[in-house]
Order: structure tokens, then sequence, then C-alpha cells
């Protein structure tokens, strides 16, 4: 059977057209995926636009990203000294500067970290719970932590005990202990200057010895962000 030459390049035409339209169906589905200002769905053979957020609303976010590390340290005391079981409000300033990938300052050193040491599964650990930015008093909600402390240390009556104490913020429950195992031992002006609560009285007499956390801010607190901190 003879096919005449004009139903030659309808044929022609029509498997083109349908070559085209099947190459293109991907593409055109893909175009959500990329990162273009606009965005499309595809249904019935139609582009609708998706909505999305502006795209300068985007780009000025300042997120420092989860993980990212924070050095500190105590402007109050050299050392803290708590109990096992003891929780206690501890503030803490950063001591480096945290900056972008292409330099700019985030969080300026000297920017303050309010948070509290907590008893923890086999030792101590420092939650912190707002960042206050330096220069700003911006209060922004922290979720950083510091590592788990597990080594304790022994105090009886044999202990220099004016060397652990010296220059350390102690504990409220840890200077009540410390106090009771050593009896008349004036404890009230280191207390005083401890900067953790107030000493509740002196117990006399009692405890042969204790087992405490001496802390050291600057080198046993380095926190790590536990999620994305949102500056802006």
């Amino acid at each position: 059977m003879l096919i005449s030459p004009r139903w030659q390049s309808q044929t022609a035409l029509i498997m083109a057209l349908g070559i085209t339209a099947t190459s293109a169906i991907p593409i055109l589905m893909a175009t959500p995926a990329t990162a273009t200002p606009q965005s499309y769905t595809v249904a019935q053979g139609r582009r609708f636009p998706r909505q999305r957020p502006p795209i300068s609303q985007q780009s000025t976010r300042i997120i420092v990203p989860s993980g990212t590390s924070i050095r500190v340290k105590s402007q109050e005391a050299d050392k803290i000294v708590v109990m096992p079981d003891e929780t206690a409000p501890v503030t803490l300033t950063t001591t480096r500067d945290i900056r972008s990938s292409n330099g700019t300052i985030l969080i300026p050193a000297g920017s303050t970290i309010e948070g509290e040491i907590r008893p923890v599964n086999r030792g101590t650990q420092f939650f912190a719970k707002n960042l206050i930015v330096k220069n700003t008093n911006r209060v922004i909600p922290l979720n950083a932590k510091s590592q788990v402390i597990t080594e304790t240390e022994t105090i009886d009556k044999g202990t220099d005990v004016a060397s652990i104490l010296k220059g350390a913020a102690i504990g409220a429950a840890a200077g009540a202990v410390i106090s009771e195992i050593f009896g008349d031992i004036d404890l009230i002006e280191v207390l005083a200057g401890g900067g953790l609560g107030a000493l509740g009285g002196l117990l006399l007499g009692g405890k042969k010895k204790a087992e405490v956390f001496v802390i050291y801010p600057e080198s046993d607190l380095g926190l790590t962000l536990q999620s994305d901190l949102l500056l802006n």
C-alpha cells in the first residue's frame, strides 16, 4: 500500500510532537526542586505557582549552626564547687568571637550566657538557657550544654579546704556540707562571694566527709550548640 507524501509528513510531525512532549514532562516536574525564586507544581498539564517566602527574607536570616563550639569562662570565680545532687545557677561569659564563614562576627566575645549546673546520670553538666549579646542586651533563648563532668573530689577532716575554696563559687548545698564537716571553720566570707545562693546556716558536727564536683569553667564548661541558633 502506497502512502502519499502528505500523510508521511503529517505522521512524521505527530511522532516528533509526541517525542518532544514525552521528554519535556520530567524537566517540568523537576522545576520545584531547583533553587529558583519561583517554583511550580504541575496538575493536568498546567503549571501553578507555589507560594514561597521572598528571597530577600531568606537571605537575611542569621543562623549559628548546631554543633558550633562556644568557649566560656566565669567572671565571678576560677572554679565552682557543688554537690553531686545540687542544681546551681551560673552565669558565664564568651571568650572568643563566633564568626560566619566570611568573617562576620555573629556572637562577640564578652557576651553573657545564663544557665545552670544540674546533676545528670553519673555526673554534673551545665545547661545554657539564654544568650545576652554584648553591646545590644538582646536576650536570645540558647540550647547549648557542656560535657558531662564525672570526676569528684573528696573533702574530709584532712583536706586542705582553704586551697579548694580559694577563688571558688560555692553552691549552697556544698557550703552547708563543708561547714558541717569542719564544724567551727569560718566559711562565711568565702560563701558570701560565691554568687550561687546564700548559705542557709552552719550545720555543725555532722558529716565526716563528702564528695563534691570542683569545676573549672574555662576548661570544663566549653559549650556545644544542640540546635541552630537564630540571631534575628
